[in-house]
């Protein structure tokens, strides 16, 4: 069947980098998945987890990504994702990742309760979203 390269950067370096056979991301145009050969494409991500299917998993598990939006490439066998932040399942802090859900969710119970529904409040929502996907990604591992 075959085989691509993953790439996953982030400011502070590159992330992830193995061989897959099959990877899932979530974009801006709605789901994507992506086999050897695809067709080059580029696309922004969505803060979500990308999945993805090592090439020489021999127990079908997947390996996780929280990906935190940034834009995917594929061209000739490699995705290359770029993104703010992202980590593996196995480098994510639960303690920290619950502790920035509850002040996102404090945040955004104050700005409903001042009716304020500015900067503050979109930031606090992108927050929680990002802090519940790390949340769901370091989940899949147990």
């Amino acid at each position: 069947m075959g085989s691509f390269v993953v790439n996953i950067v982030t400011p502070d370096g590159i992330i992830f980098d193995h061989h897959a056979k099959y990877l899932v991301a979530n974009t801006a145009a709605g789901s994507l998945g992506v086999l050897p050969n695809h067709a080059p494409l580029i696309s922004p991500l969505e803060i979500d987890a990308v999945r993805i299917d090592l090439e020489d998993d021999s127990d079908h598990k997947s390996e996780w990504v929280a990906v935190n939006g940034g834009i995917i490439e594929i061209r000739d066998n490699v995705v290359s994702i770029i993104a703010n932040s992202a980590e593996t399942e196995e480098n994510i802090d639960i303690a920290r990742a619950k502790a920035a859900k509850i002040r996102a969710e404090e945040k955004i119970a104050a700005a409903k309760e001042a009716s304020d529904h500015g900067i503050d409040m979109d930031r606090a929502e992108i927050a929680l979203h990002r802090a519940i996907n790390r949340l769901n990604v370091a989940n899949k591992r147990r």
